[in-house]
């Protein structure tokens, strides 16, 4: 099999061992490290003994020190590299400015960036909005103005199938303008915790089929009510669902239990103070949550 078309299957199913083993060979016929690198992480996979292992690991850390660099040269400048497999970048961050769909669109090209996480550029709170006391009233999470991110709809994210927007304040306005991004509805991980994201911004993402795919959804301390949670019916393939510090009450706890998602739930974060005591009831009661579920609730 050619090069690019195993660079395509190994984009499609990364943990085909076979895959990777042939294009590793493919990668020492052009002279590439990497493929050295591949042949030697599936060696200390397989070590026989922890001495075995041990000198693989530091064959290895040879290897990439002298190499890691120019690795990463083949991404554009101004994109950092979060995660990597075999020397190769699959999850990759970009600071928000006017430079950065741009930038975004070059980054994705790398051969097997996958993931993509968007950071706030020149913002003052940073990552620190949110956890001090003097961010919340009664009601919750105060959330400061936006930041302008209308650029978000400009998007072309269809080589992706997983989406970082963590701390980055985009709120409801650009909660939907992100809806709009196109995605070609492959994305299946979407982390939006700290976003001051609200019922409008969030409506717009679950009803848009650029998100339809999304199985992880992290909406940590944004602004939503049970209104809010309704739309969420829209992510109909969700299995993870981490709402926590967002102000639902009873009627998200009604909301959720409506949801076509509920019983393939296995995994859903929420405290007493959301959902209230009437709604932990709810939850701890429900015959359609799974069962691992429904007994957590019984214990709050």
């Amino acid at each position: 099999m050619e090069a690019t078309a195993l660079e395509e299957l190994l984009r499609e199913h990364p943990d085909d061992v076979d895959a990777w083993r042939a294009y590793g060979d493919s990668l020492r016929e052009r002279g590439d490290a990497r493929g050295t690198l591949i042949e030697l992480e599936r060696r200390r996979a397989h070590a026989v003994d922890a001495a075995e292992g041990k000198e693989l690991t530091d064959e290895i850390a040879l290897l990439v020190a002298e190499h890691q660099e120019s690795w990463d040269a083949e991404l554009p400048s101004g994109v950092t590299v979060e995660a990597r497999r075999h020397g190769f970048a699959t999850k990759v961050a970009v600071e928000w400015s006017d430079e950065a769909p741009a930038l975004i669109e070059e980054a994705l090209r790398g051969r097997f960036v996958t993931a993509l996480r968007i950071r706030p550029g020149d913002d003052p709170e940073g990552e620190e909005w949110g956890h001090d006391e003097e961010h919340y009233d009664e009601n919750g999470p105060l959330t400061p103005p936006p930041i302008e991110a209308d650029a978000l709809a400009t998007l072309r994210l269809g080589r992706i199938v997983a989406l970082d927007l963590s701390y980055f304040r985009i709120g409801d306005p650009g909660a939907e303008a992100l809806s709009a991004a196109a995605s070609g509805g492959r994305i299946e991980t979407l982390d939006l915790r700290y976003c001051a994201i609200g019922d409008a911004g969030l409506t717009a993402l679950a009803a848009s089929p650029n998100f339809a795919a999304v199985r992880r959804l992290r909406l940590q301390c944004n602004a939503v009510t049970g209104e809010g949670a309704r739309s969420l019916g829209g992510f109909r393939h969700l299995t993870e669902l981490d709402l926590r510090y967002n102000p639902i009450g009873e009627d998200g706890a009604d909301a959720l239990l409506a949801a076509p998602f509920i019983g393939s739930l296995t995994r859903l974060l929420l405290y007493r103070d959301d959902v209230s005591a009437a709604g932990v009831k709810k939850l701890a009661s429900a015959p359609q949550l799974p069962t691992a579920l429904r007994s957590y609730w019984r214990s709050v």
